[in-house]
């Protein structure tokens, strides 16, 4: 069975370390997945993400010369994620519609900076006021 990176692979849970599980693999073959490969959390304690014999599925990382197997969990969902992606097209259709025109942007911009103006004159003269008041003596 030949593995080529980034593929994904089928195997159950055969071992687990203070450093990783060992994976076997159909064909025989066992690889690895490191402790910063299960999950994207921290990952303080393995069995409480993984169990001995259970059924996982998992991405090639790489194969080295002496045939050893580096395997993730965590790039699982990223691998998914790639897959089920939709088309350039069908994601720019589900965008909202760009302005109408500049006039229309730049009169949202203008109507939203002079609320914000406002907002802060309110509050400067308020404290002024305050301020002000506290420093007359009756």
């Amino acid at each position: 069975m030949q593995l080529e990176i980034d593929s994904v692979v089928k195997g159950r849970v055969s071992g687990i370390t203070n450093f990783g599980a060992f994976i076997a693999l159909e064909g025989g073959k066992t690889g690895l997945v490191h402790i910063s490969e299960i999950s994207k959390d921290f990952v303080n304690d393995i069995n409480a993400f993984l169990k001995p014999d259970q059924e996982v599925e998992a991405v090639v990382l790489s194969v080295d010369d002496k045939g050893r197997i580096a395997l993730s969990l965590r790039r699982m969902s990223e691998h998914n994620k790639v897959k089920n992606d939709s088309s350039p097209a069908e994601f720019f259709s589900k965008q909202e519609p760009a302005a109408q025109n500049f006039e229309d942007m730049m009169h949202k911009f203008k109507t939203s900076s002079e609320e914000k103006m406002s907002d802060i004159k309110k509050g400067v003269q308020a404290k002024r006021g305050v301020s002000f008041k506290k420093n007359k003596k009756p």
